[in-house]
């Protein structure tokens, strides 16, 4: 019996390593950093690491279209909806929260403050401050990854 006892707990290992690592947010020099600019502006957000963020690296690099969306975020929409694998609620909502919008598969750049409802997935936060997102109007978006 014992020998089945570790039989059963050394085949559970590998299988724990393959769990998804849903929400982990890497810091530091590991961290994958997306670069965006529109209307001069230029700016990273640290992104989370998880299956969303990685289907939209694996687009990158990416020429979208920004524009103003209700009185708390810009909005961008991408050619083809992401891997959803990313989705976990959370409740420490912040501006400066890049998202993936379930309902329309763009992504939500927030400049103040919003509610989590269940229909986002954070892909990262803003690194500095919100003053790019404040710039008013629809301009040519790029995307890349900061290397």
């Amino acid at each position: 019996m014992n020998r089945m006892t570790r039989r059963a707990a050394l085949g559970a290992i590998p299988a724990g390593l393959a769990l998804p690592r849903v929400g982990l947010a890497i810091s530091g020099e590991d961290a994958m950093r997306l670069r965006c600019r529109f209307a001069d502006q230029d700016f990273t957000y640290v992104l989370d690491n998880h299956a969303t963020t990685r289907d939209l690296v694996s687009m990158l690099p990416l020429e979208l279209v920004i524009e103003d969306f209700s009185t708390n975020e810009k909005i961008a929409h991408l050619p083809r909806r992401l891997d959803e694998g990313g989705h976990v609620a959370f409740d420490d909502e912040a501006p400066g929260d890049l998202c993936y919008f379930l309902g329309w598969g763009n992504l939500a750049f927030f400049h103040d403050d919003y509610r989590y409802r269940g229909d986002l997935i954070r892909l990262g936060r803003i690194e500095g401050g919100l003053a790019p997102l404040l710039v008013r109007g629809t301009h040519p978006l790029r995307l890349t990854l900061q290397s």
